[in-house]
């Protein structure tokens, strides 16, 4: 019988957030690092505020924002001068002398000049499809960023990509509660309203990039046009950054991520050269590393690259070349942080474990083997002031929510100053459930392979085996198995009286690049083998039911629920698909490219991903959940691979929810769907 006994439960507890541990913001961390290295924190007359913040997609938002004077004390409202008061901008950014404010309203950029309180157009496109200075829906999602514009040094000048979306398709889909702005008073339209979106899928029309710069004094624009290679085809630039020096680097990949470049431009005379070049014939590049790299006064920089296999620092001179690998290989280095000058220390964070991440430093002047700083298994990550003499280190683990403290840098010795925040009432109030922790273990594959996982089962011992949850993701270099403080739904299911597998297949992250591309032109298949494969082996326990089993995934994990379903023999007596991609050629150019190519050049490996020629061979009882006013996973991939599972007589159980996006945390369709998943489970495995 099912156990929604909510009142009891932990699971209200979970979704309600009250075991997430306090963690310090950027902002928080900077002013408690200034507070000992008063040149790390800029002093200025003006600082922003927003308010009134309304969420566009995954990162983007549109707020009020305002110019804050603080010898004055008074506020005034970006773009008020321009479009009237109360008018919401976006990505709003001071300029490094504290003197204007860049945002953006409608694609196009302005400058809020702060002494005068006056506005001027950078741009003034009135085509929608031209996008200046923020990104487009694919920029945000796969690329991680909103804003694609970047004040120089002496802020004189301001960057920025202008995004030509105008041969791209636009994918549509109806909301069902939103009534119309004019609509006053209306709760529920009487028709459905039609939305709309440029969405490159894979294969099809990407924006055209390219790279402007405005000058403040002159109000004149250049185009860096020696960026824009004929030949070169589809190319993405996710990332502009300034040198101290004043020269613009720009990050270009082409269009299957297999080469990366980082080009040095002139500002004025629009002069470019390359400062970095890395190609790739066998995989995709990560060009997330660039965000890491680290630039001394020099002018000289510590770049992190998985080139020779595993992710590892090597410092280069000023002009781009190699001088030096800094870190050994076998272990992928994660984050790099800060660079002593003083000392020619680097100090940044690496994967001793896949499950671990643990702090280090290395010195540049000799040939010498890192030196480990952070004590204790679990995830430790930090803050460094400007001068690399503070630390703000944060450490999670299984047993221990995040716990922040001070260092300081004394002789060679880092000595603790503070402890800033212990999570002590979390971890209280954690441990009066008395949940058990995870068993991390490690699985053979079957392939001569292990595969890290963690199993959770319930604290009572049961006289008869229980039913296993597997839960996973198994997207190309994602992680669940880690040894972090996350307290969600996989707990309320051991309480429910369910073991819980958690399981990272080939393709996971931390592990060398060989491993994360084990996938790479391939989805679906080792990933299936290896699912199939891990309950296998945990069905072989004695407490462990192997004919009460299911399967439970969100968004790439839904694909892969659905995917491992339909192998033969599998054994999984249920299903849960949540969000899932169905068809990879109906997902988006960038992120289904970076591992997939494109299908004119990989048609097989996409039939071979597809769920809709699958669906016919699907066994077991499955149930589809999903969001109508999904942006990011259309409910056209389930709407086509229900199609598939009636067009082959299969039966299925499904869920939608209105007008709801990718997360699901519209009014209460999160609780809502959680509870729908364990009504399933109970159902199917028997409860």
């Amino acid at each position: 019988m099912i156990k929604l006994l909510f009142i009891a439960s932990v699971l209200p507890a979970i979704l309600a957030g009250e075991f997430t541990a306090k963690t310090l913001s950027v902002a928080e961390q900077d002013s408690i690092l200034g507070v000992h290295s008063t040149e790390y924190r800029m002093q200025t007359r003006y600082r922003l505020e927003s308010e009134n913040a309304e969420q566009i997609f995954r990162h983007s938002q549109v707020a009020d924002w305002f110019v804050y004077d603080t010898m004055r004390h008074t506020r005034k409202q970006l773009g008020a001068g321009m479009f009237g008061e109360g008018v919401p901008v976006r990505d709003a950014e001071m300029s490094p002398n504290g003197r204007y404010v860049a945002f953006a309203k409608d694609n196009n950029l302005y400058i809020h000049k702060c002494d005068f309180g006056t506005e001027v157009a950078v741009t003034k496109d009135e085509n929608l499809d031209i996008i200046n200075g923020v990104a487009d829906w694919l920029y945000e999602e796969e690329f991680g960023t909103t804003a694609l514009f970047a004040w120089s040094p002496d802020s004189r000048q301001l960057a920025y990509v202008r995004l030509d979306e105008t041969e791209v398709p636009t994918f549509s889909w109806e909301t069902y509660s939103r009534p119309l702005p004019e609509a006053k008073g209306v709760d529920y339209p009487q028709y459905p309203r039609l939305e709309s979106l440029r969405y490159p899928k894979a294969g099809c029309a990407n924006a055209k990039a390219s790279v402007c710069v405005y000058d403040v004094a002159t109000k004149g624009i250049i185009r860096i046009s020696g960026l824009e290679v004929s030949g070169l085809g589809d190319y993405y630039i996710p990332r502009l950054r300034w040198t101290e020096n004043g020269d613009l680097l720009v990050l270009r990949l082409n269009r299957d991520q297999t080469k990366m470049e980082v080009l040095s431009c002139n500002a004025r005379s629009t002069i470019v050269h390359p400062l970095y070049r890395e190609e790739s014939k066998q995989y995709f590049i990560d060009y997330t590393l660039f965000d890491e790299w680290l630039w001394l006064n020099d002018g000289s920089f510590i770049a992190l690259s998985e080139k020779d296999g595993w992710r590892r620092a090597y410092w280069h001179s000023a002009q781009g070349i190699q001088q030096k690998e800094l870190t050994p290989s076998g272990i992928d280095v994660t984050a790099l942080y800060a660079v002593d000058e003083s000392t020619r220390t680097l100090y940044y964070q690496a994967a001793p474990t896949p499950s671990t991440r643990s702090i280090y430093a290395v010195s540049l002047k000799k040939t010498s083997a890192p030196v480990l700083l952070s004590e204790g298994e679990g995830m430790h990550s930090a803050r460094f002031s400007k001068d690399a003499k503070w630390m703000i280190e944060c450490y999670q683990s299984f047993e221990q929510p995040n716990t922040y403290m001070l260092y300081k840098a004394e002789r060679g010795q880092w000595r603790v100053e503070e402890i800033i925040i212990d999570n002590m009432e979390v971890h209280e109030a954690w441990h009066a459930y008395g949940l058990p922790e995870p068993e991390m273990i490690r699985i053979p594959n079957g392939q001569g392979q292990e595969l890290e996982a963690m199993l959770l089962k319930p604290s009572t011992v049961s006289p008869q085996p229980v039913p296993l949850v597997v839960m996973h993701y198994s997207g190309p270099a994602s992680q669940r198995v880690l040894n972090r403080w996350r307290k969600r739904f996989e707990y309320a299911l051991v309480e429910q009286g369910y073991a819980v597998l958690i399981v990272d297949p080939r393709g996971s992250d931390c592990r060398g690049r060989a491993w994360r591309n084990e996938t790479y032109m391939n989805l679906g298949v080792k990933e299936a083998e290896d699912l199939i494969a891990a309950a296998r082996f945990i069905g072989q326990r004695e407490d462990i039911d192997a004919d009460r089993m299911a399967l439970l995934g969100w968004s790439y994990g839904g694909y892969q629920t659905l995917f491992t379903m339909s192998q033969k023999d599998h054994p999984f007596k249920a299903g849960i698909a949540i969000a899932p991609v169905t068809d990879w050629k109906l997902y988006d150019s960038a992120y289904t490219e970076r591992y997939m190519r494109r299908p004119q050049v990989n048609d097989r490996g996409y039939k071979s991903a597809s769920l809709l020629p699958r669906a016919k061979d699907l066994t077991g009882d499955v149930l589809i959940i999903h969001g109508t006013g999904d942006d990011n996973v259309h409910v056209q991939h389930t709407m086509q691979y229900i199609n598939a599972l009636v067009e082959a007589n299969k039966q299925f159980e499904m869920q939608l929810y209105p007008d709801d996006n990718h997360f699901l945390r519209k009014g209460n369709n999160y609780v809502h769907m959680h509870e729908k998943v364990l009504r399933f489970l109970a159902k199917e495995l028997h409860m």
